[in-house]
């Protein structure tokens, strides 16, 4: 539990630094800078070489693609019965299809299930929910945005980024037989670095901005990302005989917060960027009390 209260501190000093403390400029694009091209890199060339190849690990991978597109296919439906804008419909894809699967489930997972669940917390958001970013979501914030979405640009996006490039690398690694100690030891040290600085920024970035014409597609979303997509998951892990720690991090994984990036995207592509944050901020507010709660239920918790 020592490890979860340092989610609510780091998160708490974040916010209270952006309200009350002078902050240099550029402080968060720095920070992400760091937790995406080496904190998380580090922590994944660390961990990747001591995940135990089970023929169950496709579950936490295909719960990731089960949230993104249910969410669009949802959101979309929606959209036509409720006469909501393009804009409205992208938007919500992006930040209700999305989790914030490494910057708050990375921590989330290993506060709840030690590196054992934090190495399966990997795979689920390298092969599962950064794909559906660097691909779905691009797709989707063209389409919904009237802009043109590149194929060679999206798969340019997913082969270089250095997290991915990483997975691929551990894979190799682990085969070969692990890192010298040493090697490990460091890359970890690195990789620690990610909770407290990951946190610190969603903290830097908390927003509520809800508006009352807002609340309906709100909640709609938010229903869809932390109640019925890992409902949904988790029937499919229970009809397919996933079980244990498997099975509960999947679920979970797929029960997270809306991710920053997604949130970002939606700001890039004009989609309604004011819900977007609204989403954003709530979504991690709640999260950080329908996760635990809902681990209790699962067959690892």
């Amino acid at each position: 539990m020592s490890a979860l209260f340092i989610l609510f501190v780091c998160l708490a000093l974040g916010i209270l630094s952006r309200r009350f403390a002078t902050l240099p400029d550029g402080i968060v694009p720095g920070i992400n800078w760091w937790v995406l091209n080496i904190a998380l890199p580090a922590l994944v060339l660390a961990l990747v070489p001591h995940v135990t190849i089970d023929t169950n690990l496709w579950f936490p991978v295909v719960g990731m693609y089960v949230t993104f597109l249910g969410a669009w296919a949802l959101f979309a439906t929606l959209g036509r019965v409720f006469h909501w804008t393009p804009q409205r419909i992208g938007c919500l894809t992006l930040v209700c299809g999305l989790g914030n699967t490494s910057f708050i489930g990375y921590p989330m997972m290993e506060a709840l299930h030690g590196k054992p669940g934090l190495s399966i917390a990997v795979i689920a958001d390298q092969l599962g929910c950064f794909p559906m970013l660097a691909a779905g979501g691009i797709v989707v914030a063209s389409t919904y945005s009237g802009r043109g979405a590149s194929v060679p640009a999206i798969v340019r996006r997913v082969l270089t980024f250095p997290a991915f490039v990483c997975l691929v690398i551990g894979i190799v690694v682990g085969l070969l037989g692990g890192w010298p100690a040493a090697v490990e030891k460091t890359l970890l040290q690195i990789g620690q670095t990610l909770t407290p600085l990951a946190l610190f920024s969603v903290g830097l970035q908390f927003r509520l901005h809800l508006r009352r014409e807002q609340a309906g597609a709100l909640t709609m979303g938010l229903a869809w990302k932390l109640l019925l997509a890992p409902l949904v998951v988790l029937g499919i892990g229970v009809a397919a005989g996933v079980g244990g720690l498997t099975l509960t991090v999947g679920v979970l994984q797929a029960a997270m917060a809306p991710m920053i990036s997604a949130a970002i995207l939606a700001d890039q592509y004009d989609l309604e960027p004011r819900l977007a944050n609204t989403v954003l901020g709530a979504g991690i507010l709640l999260s950080l009390a329908t996760i635990p709660i809902g681990n209790l239920f699962l067959p690892a918790g």
